[in-house]
């Protein structure tokens, strides 16, 4: 999956639009290889540096805004570490946005510059969906996007 990435987003982090486009296609490629997820995509942050805003994704229709230090993508925001929540329900500070979504990853996309670009966040109706080695392999295709398209 990860040579599959790199392919989606070399040569394309010139331009906020071109950005956008290798994004989406790595959330469609995600939500065809992952399987019992619900919810696939990027959340982006704003020019404020301290809101999420929705980005490219593959699912039902999400929240447009998610402030960082809110929600598990919030939390991953702002504490620039992995989020895996085994059950959402479980989650202090959980927003929800799809009501059969039951556990989720989020991890944050740190630029070459170490700021907060974004996240890549993934729901699941299934409680404890994902492994560690989900998020390993998750974290790898966070490089591989961050590198690219965010130096």
């Amino acid at each position: 999956m990860v040579g599959a990435v790199q392919a989606l987003v070399a040569g394309h982090g010139d331009t906020p639009l071109r950005r956008i486009g290798a994004l989406a296609n790595v959330a469609a490629l995600l939500n065809e290889r992952l399987d019992r997820i619900n919810w696939v995509g990027f959340y982006l942050t704003d020019e404020s540096g301290d809101t999420l805003v929705l980005g490219p994704f593959q699912g039902k229709v999400a929240c447009s805004e998610i402030p960082f230090g809110r929600g598990v993508c919030g939390t991953a925001a702002a504490t620039r570490q992995s989020q895996r929540i085994a059950d959402v329900h479980e989650f202090a500070d959980h927003i929800v946005c799809d009501s059969e979504s039951r556990s989720e990853l989020v991890i944050p996309l740190i630029d070459g510059h170490g700021m907060v670009v974004g996240v890549l966040d993934i729901d699941s109706p299934m409680l404890d969906r994902f492994s560690e080695a989900d998020e390993r392999l998750l974290c790898e295709v966070v490089s591989v996007v961050t590198g690219a398209l965010y130096p």
